[in-house]
């Protein structure tokens, strides 16, 4: 019996256990029971249904029945009290939470205005979606020189499908790009649904689809990207590029003389370049063009120009009006007017603007 004793009866006077029963029902028919009938059941102790009799101590008596119930009613009353008080505080924690939510919704909102996407994969999943998306337009910025023909050809899938979809494609490149036959291929293959003019120099690398979503490198080596949707933004991008767009040059036409005998237009933005002040390093990058060739053409100018020197150089660009963009007289005649002298650095000055 004693080991019985440590038994554990986990419940409540609501459901007595059936040893727990059967000797309450003993005590109370009978008036009561001895104490050691209880050691196999001390839960009748715990829940009070038994105690001890006060005119023997070795017999134990029952709590009446009625008293019990009473005790029960009264427990789950309080129960169900405590249960309300709990209720109307959940609710009015969840109207207050619910307040901070959509707060953090309409900021979600916001923040997907300009979303993150760091590394390659993650960019190009971004794209390809707009891709599959886009249904009138898409505009595009491509920096740097000649187009690489494994670039063209990895994106001319999804080019001829969205040009199956109707929609139109503008791309601008710099003119250094126009050198690439690889171009050339690609936009004979897109046909009528794409059309690409040139600059001497365009800004970073830009994509626009459906003038809704935009897309800018967000590091100087492109591994992170911003996904741009907020509209004053997208058409902020959308009005830099028509502007860009309107002063390229169409793929298919030839470049407009320099103004300047023996000249080329390459040289020329070159020499603009150099009366601003940049190394030569800024002037391949700008031009799309690397430094070696870069320098080629600038010994190539000092040769037309008869100068000896990079400061006699900058004075010969100043002179011959190769400062700036050509300009024209009414007539549309090239003008090879004086400017103000420009010094040219050298290529081992400190980088100047």
């Amino acid at each position: 019996m004693a080991g019985h004793a440590t038994e554990e009866h986990p419940h409540g006077a609501e459901r007595l256990c059936g040893a727990g029963d059967r000797v309450y029902s003993r005590a109370v028919r009978r008036g009561r029971v001895p104490r050691a009938d209880a050691d196999a059941v001390p839960c009748l102790l715990e829940l009070a249904l038994l105690h001890p009799d006060p005119d023997d101590m070795g017999w134990l008596v029952p709590t009446s029945p009625q008293e019990v119930m009473t005790r029960l009613l009264r427990s789950v009353h309080a129960e169900v009290s405590a249960s309300q008080a709990r209720m109307g505080a959940a609710v009015d924690a969840v109207e207050w939470y619910a307040g901070l939510s959509g707060s953090r919704a309409r900021q979600a909102a916001e923040s997907t205005a300009i979303r993150v996407l760091d590394g390659l994969s993650r960019i190009r999943a971004a794209i390809d979606d707009a891709t599959d998306r886009c249904t009138t337009e898409v505009l595009t910025v491509q920096p740097g020189g000649i187009r690489r023909e494994d670039e063209l050809r990895e994106g001319l899938h999804r080019a001829l499908a969205m040009c199956r979809r109707g929609v139109r494609m503008r791309d601008l490149y710099t003119h250094v790009a126009r050198h690439g036959q690889g171009l050339h291929n690609y936009m004979e293959m897109m046909g009528e649904s794409a059309e690409a003019r040139t600059l001497d120099e365009v800004v970073e690398r830009l994509i626009v689809f459906d003038r809704t979503v935009a897309f800018i490198p967000a590091n100087s080596d492109r591994t992170i990207a911003l996904e741009v949707r907020h509209p004053a933004l997208v058409e902020y991008l959308v009005t830099v590029f028509e502007r860009l767009w309107r002063l390229g040059v169409p793929l298919a036409e030839s470049l407009p003389s320099t103004g300047v005998a023996g000249i080329t237009h390459r040289e020329r933005s070159i020499a603009a370049l150099l009366a601003e002040g940049h190394q030569d390093a800024v002037v391949a990058e700008r031009l799309g063009i690397s430094v070696r060739t870069c320098r080629a053409h600038i010994a190539r100018l000092s040769e037309r120009l008869g100068a000896a020197s990079r400061t006699q150089l900058g004075v010969r660009i100043a002179e011959a009006g190769l400062a700036g963009p050509p300009r024209t007289t009414s007539a549309g005649d090239p003008l090879s007017l004086p400017a103000p002298t420009a010094s040219v650095p050298s290529p081992e000055s400190p980088t100047a603007r």
